[in-house]
Formats: C-alpha cells, sequence, structure tokens
C-alpha cells in the first residue's frame, strides 16, 4: 500500500471514529441514553488520538480530540457579540406576573398567547458561536455588548458540542446558554479544595463562573461543567422559527442540551402552579435553580414587543422566595478538624433563612475574613443554598455603627496550645493525633454512620473517652471495658453495656466501611466502595502499588497517589495492626450475585416505611447489586417510596421499571 492509500485509508478510519464520537456524545450528553459501554467509548476514542497522533494533518478543529486542553493562556481576549445579551426582569410575586401577563395580552388585542416555562438556571450566561456548524468562539456576558473569550475553556465541557448535528446548519449560528455545576460536582470540589488547602467557593454558581475564567483550560476540564441552551441570539441561513419549543427542539437536534423541564401554557394559573412544582422539586435536582423563566412563545410577537433598554419585554424571571437573609456576628470561633485545620466559624443571631434556623456560618480562612472585612458586631448578609453550609456573602455597612477590632487568628492551637503553622491561607495545628481535637473528629469519624456506624460513639460521648485519656487511637476503642466506663460521669451499666455491644458488633465491618472509617485522604464513601469491589480484600488493598490502584473504575492518579501513601505510612500500619489484635476482622466485599438484584444498578427516591435509605442501599449491595443517587441511562431499577422527587419524573421519561418499597422487600427480605 503506498503512502498516499495509507493517508486515504487512515483519513476515511478518523472521519468515521468522529462521527461515532460525536453521535456518542450526543446520546449521553443530550438525550442521556447511551447506547455503549464507558470502556467502548474510550476504546473508540483512543484510535482515534492514535491515529491523529500518526497522521497530524488528519486533525481538525472539530476533532473531539480537541477537548483535550492545552497551555495555560496569557489573559482572556475582548470579545463583541454577535447580538446583545440582555438580563431578564425579576419579579417575585404573583401580582407581578398578572401585570406582565396583561400587558403581553393587551399588546395582541384578543389574539391567543402562549408562554415557554423553563427552569431559571443559577450559573454563568455564555454566547457560543459556530460557523458552518463548527464551534468557532464562545465568550461570557459581560455588559451584554462584550465579553471574555474563554473558547478554549467552553471546547472542554462535554455537553458543547464542537460540530453541530445534521447536514445543513446555519452558516452563522450564536447561542446563549448557563454554564452551570451540579450540586454533586460541587460538593466533590469543594471537599478536594479544602483537603488541597485551598478556598472553597460559597456556591455552585461561583464555581462553574471560576471554573469558566481559568486561564489554564486544563483545569476547567477538571472540574465537570455543563452547559444549558435556551435561546438563538444570532442566525445567518437556516430555515426559521415560528416559536419557541420549536427553537428548543431544533437546539436539541443540533446536539445542543436543553432543559428537559421546558413546558407550555396559555394562563397565569398555569404559571404559577409550575412555579409551585418547580419550587417543591428545587432541592431534589441535581442543579441549583433561583425561579422559572416564562417566555412568549410566538417569536414574531417577540419582535414586535422588542425590548427596553436592558431587558426582554417578552420574557420575565419569576424568582423564589430568597434563600438569604441578614443578621449580626456575635463572636467567632475557631474549631479544629480532623486534619488539624484550623476554621474560624460566625456564631450568629438566629435567623430563618429558606426554613431553617441558621445560627454558625463558616468564614473558611484568615484570607477570607480579611477580604470580606468581617468583625463582631458587624451585620451581614447570609446565603444558604441547598445542602451547602451556611455562607456570609458580605458585610452591610451601618452608618454611625462604630466597629469592633479587626479579627486575628490564633498564634496556637486553641486546644492543645500548639504553634500553628501557615499554609497559604489556612492555619494548621501540626500535633496530630497528640492535639485532643484532631483525636476527638478522627474517632467521630471512625464510628460514624457510614464508617463502622458505632451508635452511641457521639460527640459528647467521644469527649468523655478522650478527655478520660481512655482512647488514645481508634483502635483503643477495642480495648475498652465495663469497668473503664462507669469510671466516666456519663456512663452508667445500662449505657455502658450497650456501647460495648456497639463496639462488638463493628468487630466484623464490611471492607468499604473500614476504609472509609480509616479517613483515607481523599477517599470518601463512594471511592471506599469502589476500593472495595476491585480489590475484595484488606490485604491485597494493603499491598497494592499506584499503578494497580489507578486500575480501579473511578480513582484517578491523585486518589490512587493519595491511597497508596497512607499504606506506606509506619503509624497507618500500627492502628491497622492494632485493630487486628484487638479482634477487627474486616469481611472481604466478594459477594456471590444471586436474585433479581444481581448485577443492577438501583437509586431510591421518596421516603421508605421500614427501613432507612442507608439500609436499603446496604440490602440492595449484599445481594449483588451496585446503588446510585442519580439516575441515568445505565439505572436499572428505581425503588419509589413515599413522595418521590424528580428521580421518579426522570425514570418514568427514560422507561426505567420503577417498583415501590413492597417489591423492594420481597427480594431482599423483612431484616438486614
Amino acid at each position: 500500500m503506498t503512502r498516499q492509500q495509507t493517508l486515504t485509508a487512515a483519513r476515511r478510519r478518523a472521519e468515521r471514529l468522529r462521527a461515532a464520537i460525536r453521535t456518542h456524545d450526543y446520546r449521553y450528553y443530550v438525550l442521556d441514553r447511551p447506547t455503549i459501554s464507558d470502556a467502548e467509548y474510550d476504546r473508540l476514542f483512543e484510535e482515534l488520538v492514535r491515529l491523529e497522533a500518526a497522521h497530524p494533518e488528519l486533525v481538525t478543529p472539530d476533532s473531539p480530540t480537541q477537548r483535550i486542553a492545552g497551555a495555560p493562556l496569557p489573559a482572556f481576549p475582548t470579545v463583541e457579540h454577535l447580538a446583545p445579551m440582555l438580563s431578564l426582569e425579576s419579579v417575585t410575586g404573583a401580582d407581578a406576573v398578572r401585570r406582565f401577563d396583561e400587558r403581553i395580552r393587551a399588546s395582541v388585542r384578543g389574539r391567543t398567547v402562549r408562554y415557554v416555562l423553563e427552569p431559571k438556571f443559577d450559573g454563568l450566561s455564555l454566547e457560543v458561536v459556530y460557523r458552518n456548524g463548527v464551534l468557532l468562539r464562545a465568550s461570557t456576558r459581560g455588559d451584554g455588548e462584550r465579553g471574555e473569550g474563554v473558547t478554549e475553556n467552553v471546547k472542554t465541557i462535554r455537553s458543547v458540542p464542537l460540530r453541530l448535528r445534521g447536514n445543513s446548519p446555519p452558516r452563522m449560528l450564536a447561542v446563549r446558554g448557563e454554564a452551570i455545576m451540579r450540586l454533586d460536582d460541587f460538593r466533590a470540589l469543594n471537599a478536594r479544595l479544602e483537603r488541597q488547602g485551598q478556598p472553597l467557593f460559597a456556591n455552585p454558581r461561583n464555581a462553574a463562573a471560576g471554573s469558566i475564567r481559568q486561564l489554564d483550560p486544563r483545569i476547567t476540564a477538571e472540574r465537570r461543567l455543563d452547559v444549558s441552551f435556551y435561546d438563538i441570539l444570532h442566525m445567518e441561513g437556516g430555515r426559521r422559527l415560528a416559536d419557541d419549543m420549536s427553537l428548543l427542539q431544533r437546539l436539541s437536534a443540533w446536539g445542543l442540551h436543553v432543559s428537559p423541564c421546558a413546558r407550555i401554557c396559555s394562563s397565569v394559573d398555569e404559571i404559577l402552579r409550575y412555579h409551585l412544582e418547580m419550587e417543591r422539586r428545587r432541592e431534589s435536582l441535581a442543579y441549583e435553580i433561583d425561579g422559572i423563566v416564562l417566555k412568549v412563545d410566538d417569536l414574531a410577537l417577540r419582535t414586535r414587543l422588542q425590548a427596553t433598554a436592558r431587558h426582554p419585554r417578552w420574557a420575565l424571571a419569576f424568582k423564589f422566595a430568597a434563600r438569604e437573609e441578614e443578621t449580626t456576628i456575635e463572636g467567632i470561633r475557631v474549631q479544629v478538624g480532623r486534619t488539624g485545620v484550623l476554621t474560624p466559624v460566625a456564631v450568629l443571631r438566629p435567623a430563618q433563612i429558606g426554613g431553617v434556623t441558621v445560627t454558625r456560618a463558616t468564614l473558611h480562612n484568615r484570607d477570607e475574613i480579611a477580604r470580606k472585612d468581617l468583625r463582631i458586631g458587624d451585620v451581614v448578609r447570609v446565603i444558604r443554598a441547598g445542602d451547602v453550609i451556611p455562607d456570609i456573602v458580605e458585610r452591610t455597612a451601618v452608618s454611625g455603627k462604630r466597629r469592633h477590632r479587626p479579627f486575628v487568628m490564633p498564634a496556637q492551637c486553641p486546644v492543645c496550645h500548639t504553634p500553628v503553622v501557615h499554609e497559604g491561607p489556612f492555619d494548621r495545628c501540626p500535633n496530630g493525633l497528640a492535639c485532643p481535637a484532631q483525636l476527638k473528629r478522627t474517632i467521630q469519624h471512625f464510628g460514624s454512620r457510614d464508617a463502622l456506624d458505632i451508635r452511641g460513639l457521639g460527640p459528647e460521648t467521644v469527649d468523655a473517652l478522650v478527655s478520660g485519656r481512655l482512647v488514645r487511637s481508634v483502635a483503643d476503642l477495642f480495648t475498652l471495658t465495663q469497668r473503664d466506663l462507669v469510671k466516666v460521669d456519663r456512663f452508667a451499666d445500662v449505657s455502658a453495656t450497650n456501647l460495648l455491644k456497639e463496639i462488638d458488633k463493628a468487630k466484623h465491618p464490611p471492607l468499604w466501611r473500614f476504609l472509609n472509617a480509616l479517613g483515607i485522604p481523599n477517599a470518601g464513601a463512594q471511592t471506599a466502595r469502589d476500593l472495595a469491589e476491585h480489590f475484595g480484600t484488606l490485604g491485597r488493598l494493603e499491598s497494592a502499588d499506584e499503578a494497580a490502584l489507578r486500575k480501579v473504575p473511578g480513582i484517578g492518579p491523585a486518589v490512587a497517589r493519595d491511597v497508596a501513601a497512607f499504606f506506606r505510612r509506619p503509624v497507618n500500619c500500627r492502628v491497622i495492626e492494632l485493630c487486628r489484635r484487638r479482634g477487627v476482622q474486616v469481611m472481604g466485599s466478594t459477594i456471590t450475585p444471586r436474585g433479581p438484584l444481581a448485577g443492577k444498578t438501583i437509586v431510591f427516591t421518596g421516603g421508605l416505611e421500614s427501613m432507612t435509605r442507608e439500609e436499603a442501599e446496604e440490602r440492595a449491595r449484599a445481594r449483588g447489586a451496585r446503588t446510585a443517587r442519580s439516575v441515568s441511562p445505565e439505572t436499572d431499577l428505581v425503588v419509589a417510596g413515599a413522595d418521590p422527587g424528580s428521580k421518579y419524573v426522570k425514570a418514568r421519561a427514560l422507561g426505567i421499571r420503577i417498583v415501590d418499597e413492597g417489591e423492594f422487600r420481597k427480594w431482599v427480605g423483612t431484616r438486614g
């Protein structure tokens, strides 16, 4: 075969691979219905990478391999939008919605008016431009006329196609979308930042905005972002559209991700019902929303209605009740965490936010306190988003009020008085388990619900055990006797007996629970399950090197490095060996699949009557199933309890089998 023939064959194969990968990206990120496994997808992608490496002349700008982030950028260029990116007028009351509807209907003189309703994503607005179907550039909203060019960063987001689907894309197309970070990814990011001693993001919106604005696209690529598209800003060529619902369908056909919650309505009552429905579903959604958007469906009518200098007259943001409140900082306390990091916490005058009484808010670190200039006695604005720890957004200036002195972090650990060390913006006590605070947090984690689940080993009990010098490491829990415990003030014969029974039950933990109890850096409960499932026994895991650890699905280089390092440290090996000597027998995780749940991926939603969610998941896993917290096309079964949320709705849309608690009990029995 001549060189030209080889190149021609390689070009044809590369084109087929690109087409296949784009199709599978569309099915996964837009339709949420993949048709191949992750391993098969990886094989296709790796073949394309090898082919393009061998023949660099075959690389195209829209190749899926071009999502791989390159070198850091020196700065973001300023980009002028193809059409103005206006903001929406926001309201919070039903009367304002009625006035908006009356104004629209008055302009059409009796003609039928329909609205498209969508969730209002709490993210960062983007303009993404395609030329002849190929991604040309992407930019932030900026001032509405021009924004920051963030093309290289947006190219790393899998839900943004590098080439539009279809054979006849418009010559030029500018679409508008919202970059968001899902809540699970936000929590995982903040947990990683905290372990690395870096400042945390206050909410998913800030995390998405901060990730998009990274000068190093490789950092953006590491943070799982999504973009939901909802409007066409400019289009040259292509068939014109008559209504907004057709516009959303066209966006989806081009391979752009749109909200599955869009709905048509024609009355204010329907708008109010949709608003109430989305507000109720808000806590169960995988992402943050702060209201709904209503848009006139008729695109010709939109043109007639035009816009003000700032807002389109044909759309409205109907916000939810605020989950923020003003209150006063009454004090600042410093807590010492399990890893020794000192965290300042604001003691607040109690405030009701989103139905919850808030009395504490994290201040993160000394740099954050200085940046926001927070002091005792200040009036502050506090926000609570979903399950995120309450956070102080800013100080509210009060004229004529004399302020306290600036807060200064202590030079010594407030518990063991060891001089602290400075690590970037953080202060850390280096005293390890010799510091009572770190020892207490370690023991509490060891006996927590997702670890060894030792009931009765709460903060007060742990405090008494450590203060009484009965426990100096987690292994000492297994040497406690009735005589030891009754010497402690809070224990009587019955409470001592109950705690000893719980500790004795904990001597035969499943491997994943023991791994999670050890507090391995960067290895939470799910990582512990993955490790246990892959290695089967503690001995095999202890002897695994980084290369072996990286073969575990879901384990990246950083986690593999931390796990391997943990089992190399003599102090950790000593604790594990002491636990063994004192009767702890870690149960291997090898499960013999049997029954209808073997090999199935199960998601639970709603309240269960006969068991807790954790107990249900344990029973499912004991019968060979894998549990997940979100519904996806890979989900085999959804168990629905009382008042199921969005997971139930998504499962129905995907055609996933749904059973009730009674059916589930038939498979797992009524006892654990």
